[in-house]
């Protein structure tokens, strides 16, 4: 009976086993992020059509267009997520540029105050070298695991065809 038991306790923490079970409700979670983004895309995008009924403001317009936008664009990064299993650093970096700029175009760059836009500035600036940079680091390191690899290749190649002599 013990035997059974210490056998069942190693089943049920299997590392592999855990890490698909967690994997799967990570899948729920994000899947669950869609549905919800996509119900709140579908709101806006009614209310964005009922303001058009009534006297147009423009900056309430502008604010939905840029809010589904950016919905659109969160949930596309979900969805590349569930293909991949990955974060996709660049478009994350574009959604984050449009959401700042939307802020600085609702509120006006008038009303804010100049350390803010400073700020602002400086943080565009950031995320625009980050978008930039971004193809060229991921070639770069692309290439180093490339000759990395080859390098290994190498010595392995150079180990089979010369062995170690034994003792």
């Amino acid at each position: 009976m013990p035997k059974r038991l210490i056998t069942g306790l190693n089943n049920l923490f299997q590392r592999d086993r855990i890490v698909r079970n967690l994997e799967i409700f990570q899948d729920f979670i994000i899947i669950s992020l869609c549905l919800g983004l996509f119900c709140v895309m579908l709101i806006r995008l009614g209310d964005m059509f009922s303001s058009f009924l009534h006297p147009l403001d423009l900056r309430q317009v502008t604010s939905d267009i840029l809010f589904i936008l950016i919905l659109v664009e969160l949930f596309r990064l979900l969805l590349d997520y569930l293909q991949v299993q990955q974060i996709s650093v660049g478009a994350a970096v574009e959604i984050t540029i449009v959401s700042a700029l939307r802020e600085v175009i609702l509120r006006g760059v008038l009303e804010i105050p100049r350390d803010q836009i400073f700020g602002i500035s400086v943080f565009l600036v950031v995320l625009g070298v980050i978008f930039v940079a971004l193809p060229w680091v991921s070639h770069l390191l692309e290439n180093t695991r490339i000759s990395n690899s080859e390098k290994i290749e190498g010595k392995t190649r150079s180990l089979v065809e010369n062995p170690l002599p034994s003792d």
